[in-house]
């Protein structure tokens, strides 16, 4: 990480008596490509999150039965079935939506995303000046 060194002059008078002290002083620069990567990882998180919240709402209703005929129900099978349907065939895939149901391949497709975004943002924040 680049630093900057500065002099830092003050002046102090204690009993009428003008002092001068000078020193440097080394801070950290702000690395724009840092703040690029942070700016990158943060878009990831948030996406990721999104996603992730999504499948959990999925998997939630899918567990209590959620009719499908509700717009909250609706939006969210729909919304969110392009993102598990990857995972369908890894366990038996039922089609019958308003009845209870413990959707495996949604608990892995969150497994799946949440590390997906995690090699992502690790990948971002290699330092390649170690190497």
């Amino acid at each position: 990480m680049a630093r900057t060194t500065r002099r830092v002059t003050k002046t102090t008078s204690p009993n009428g008596d003008v002092t001068e002290t000078t020193r440097e002083v080394s801070t950290p620069t702000t690395n724009t490509t840092r703040t690029g990567q942070n700016m990158a990882t943060n878009i990831i998180w948030v996406l990721a999150t999104i996603l992730i919240v999504l499948l959990g709402f999925r998997f939630v209703l899918a567990l209590l039965g959620a009719n499908p005929s509700n717009w909250f129900a609706n939006f969210i099978y729909t919304t969110s079935h392009p993102f598990v349907a990857p995972f369908f065939s890894l366990f038996s895939y039922n089609y019958h939506y308003g009845v209870s149901r413990f959707e495996i391949y949604t608990l892995v497709a969150i497994v799946v995303y949440w590390v997906i975004a995690r090699l992502l943002t690790m990948l971002i924040s290699l330092d390649r000046r170690s190497v």
